[in-house]
């Protein structure tokens, strides 16, 4: 089964504080796992991680089908811009080198 995937990466000094807000956000409604260094959200559609390094944040998000993978998209990211309006992030998606 083909498995659809795509990352983001964004620059910033606290990409712990976005772990934590996306992950306890969406704690009440799916699965999540995570720490200061990852995170881990199960999604029906699809899942999302998240990693932190020393230059910011790497979300990815994976799915069975290319429309549940842009839905999960649209969700991480709105979600993740609402929460990172003061440093005016946004996320790009790119799908993975072939």
């Amino acid at each position: 089964m083909t498995q659809f995937s795509s990352s983001a990466f964004v620059a910033t000094s606290t990409p712990a504080r976005y772990i934590r807000r996306l992950c306890q956000h969406f704690a009440h409604k799916i699965p999540v796992n995570f720490n200061d260094q990852q995170g881990h959200l199960d999604f029906n559609c699809g899942q999302a991680r998240l990693k932190a390094d020393e230059q910011g944040l790497t979300l990815t998000v994976s799915s069975r089908d290319a429309g549940d993978l842009s839905k999960l998209q649209e969700i991480v990211a709105s979600h993740f811009e609402r929460f990172a309006w003061q440093e005016s992030l946004q996320l790009e998606w790119r799908a993975p080198a072939v």
